[in-house]
């Protein structure tokens, strides 16, 4: 093994960390799991690079979702990358991004690659299924919705 690559259990138990902090959508986690300088990609907008520019989306999570689940269902890992395929459940029991409160279940993919420093996670690449969830709403947000 090279320097600085981790084991592959090492690379899993990191990014499960990070999983863990998003499900229970637990910043002190979160601050466990990421370096500092963390970035997300694509980045919220207004936000810094670290991990505190997950609160707010967090705390819209904890409103929207609040029994949220994230499932791994796929990782790969190379070296210090490592790729995952995972699929995110809840209950609709708040606003989401801007779509009143349902009460519906949605399931929806998510994809990421991140890339670890020291045991941790240091950038997430992300995509989220938003399609998948619109359709499941039967509702499209407010401001991608032409008709309103």
């Amino acid at each position: 093994m090279q320097a600085g690559q981790l084991t592959q259990a090492a690379a899993r138990e990191a990014v499960e960390r990070l999983y863990r902090a998003f499900s229970s959508k637990d910043v002190a986690l979160l601050r466990e799991a990421v370096t500092p300088d963390w970035q997300y990609i694509p980045e919220p907008p207004g936000q810094k690079p670290g991990p505190n520019q997950m609160i707010p989306i967090f705390a819209d999570l904890a409103n929207a979702l609040p029994d949220m689940r994230i499932e791994i269902l796929d990782m790969l890992t190379q070296n210090n990358r490592v790729g995952v395929r995972a699929e995110v459940s809840g209950t609709q029991s708040g606003p989401l991004m801007g779509i009143a409160a349902t009460k519906k279940p949605i399931r929806f993919a998510i994809h990421s690659f991140h890339e670890l420093r020291d045991g941790r996670v240091s950038k997430t690449w992300h995509l989220e299924d938003w399609l998948s969830v619109f359709r499941q709403l039967d509702a499209v947000p407010p401001r991608m919705n032409p008709r309103v």
